[in-house]
């Protein structure tokens, strides 16, 4: 079905429901949330109206995935259906028996942060690996490049670590203990879209990175996730655990891409010449996206560098206000990298042990107040019931703790103008005033 743009607009324009004026009090501030406007929804009904070939993976997903190649400046992206699955993916290439030697064997130990979101850990465990959880840097909430050295051991084969809250580790220093040790490096990403290190994307540095479009991030598909590489050989391997563990390279509804189909050998135990299209190297999944979401990927990320500058903003704007106003006093302040130009997720607030009040007293209050606050993700995860006794804790882990019992963090995602800076600033205030 051939669509009608222009018609579109029109009626799409015309049921988009009108902005409600900010309420100091009365409007809930989120702490994350989407951005978009007709253009979005324009190009999800003309994909839509494409039913026979949008409802999977076709044209305006592999322009997307160019286009998201092209903001990176990367040479190749894997789209899925969400960040957590670009995670799973990122890890299980590294298994892959086509790396030979190099390849992840289960009982291999992986070092990762203590302090963290579950989906950066669980490829780990779900694929037999030993989680190596190494500490944080308070006010970044990063580990730094001494921390991950000293958790290095002969049975060490990789490195899997997120960017906390959009804000870049070391990732210079990070990836030379990684070739120095002849270790994998894989950067979670997800929350860091835009981020760069040295001017630099900070996926440039990793084997592989990955990212996450859900509507929290810098920009969203509404469900979806990238994996990057500049290798071929592991775009191939991610495409292969992404598209069923295929050995085959045929885009969906195209056969015989090769000119072999039928002319294959040597392929294990199955006969000569057994179709192509149906021989499987990899125990995968199916981990797709479709045309729908990506067709709302593209219109995003056109506006993606105008999202990264306003999170900037309101992340500046909150952090020179604090100190403008003295709030330090009670809180260990968010800090980054020389080297780094954050793509910020959040406003990232440390309580103090000497201040008058606890994180849940100031968290229940701004949630009175219609101001939305999140704990840093899992805190100290290896205190989490689901992965408790999983993995080894490289030394002690005094700063996950502190997260665990300290820290939260407050909204900077674009649709936070400086009015509503100003109530949040207002309203910590108002509570410290009270102490």
């Amino acid at each position: 079905m051939k669509s009608n743009p222009l018609a579109i607009e029109r009626l799409v324009k015309k049921c988009l429901p009108k902005p409600k004026k900010f309420k100091a009090g009365k409007t809930y501030i989120p702490a994350s949330g989407k951005v978009y406007d007709e253009r979005e929804i324009c190009a999800l009904v003309s994909a839509a109206l494409e039913f026979d070939t949008s409802i999977t993976e076709g044209e305006i997903t592999h322009q997307f995935e160019r286009e998201f190649c092209r903001y990176l400046g990367i040479r190749f992206a894997s789209f899925c259906n969400s960040g957590s699955s670009a995670n799973l993916l990122a890890f299980m290439v590294l298994t892959s028996p086509k790396l030979g030697h190099k390849a992840i064997q289960s009982g291999d130990e992986i070092i990762t942060s203590a302090v963290g979101f579950p989906t950066t850990i669980a490829p780990i465990l779900q694929f037999g690996c030993v989680p190596v959880y190494v500490d944080v840097a308070l006010s970044t909430y990063n580990p730094t490049p001494s921390i991950i050295s000293k958790a290095i051991t002969h049975k060490t084969r990789a490195i899997f670590l997120a960017h906390t809250l959009g804000n870049p580790l070391d990732m210079a220093e990070i990836r030379e203990i990684a070739d120095q040790n002849d270790l994998w490096l894989i950067g979670d990403s997800c929350d860091a879209l835009g981020a760069t290190y040295k001017g630099t994307h900070v996926s440039s540095f990793a084997h592989l990175s990955t990212y996450s479009f859900y509507p929290a991030h810098q920009m969203t598909t509404g469900e979806g996730g990238m994996v990057v590489t500049d290798s071929p050989m592991l775009h191939s391997l991610v495409n292969s655990f992404r598209d069923w563990g295929r050995d085959c390279w045929c885009e969906p509804g195209k056969d015989n891409t090769c000119g072999r189909r039928f002319t294959h050998k040597d392929m294990g135990e199955l006969p000569d010449c057994f179709d192509h299209k149906y021989v499987y190297t990899h125990v995968g999944y199916n981990l797709k996206s479709t045309d729908l979401q990506a067709s709302i990927g593209l219109e995003q990320l056109k506006k993606l560098s105008d999202f990264v500058d306003i999170r900037r903003h309101n992340w500046k704007t909150l952090h020179s206000k604090f100190l403008e106003i003295g709030l330090d006093k009670y809180f260990t302040m968010p800090t980054y990298h020389i080297n780094a130009n954050p793509s910020w997720f959040g406003f990232t607030l440390t309580v103090k042990p000497d201040a008058p009040f606890t994180r849940t007293e100031l968290t229940q209050y701004l949630e009175s107040k219609n101001i939305g606050t999140r704990n840093l993700f899992a805190g100290n995860i290896t205190r989490q019931p689901g992965f408790m006794g999983k993995g080894r804790i490289d030394d002690i882990l005094p700063k996950a703790d502190i997260v665990m019992n300290s820290s939260f963090w407050i909204g900077v995602y674009p649709g936070i103008t400086d009015e509503m800076n100003d109530y949040i600033v207002d309203t910590l205030v108002n509570f410290v005033s009270t102490r």
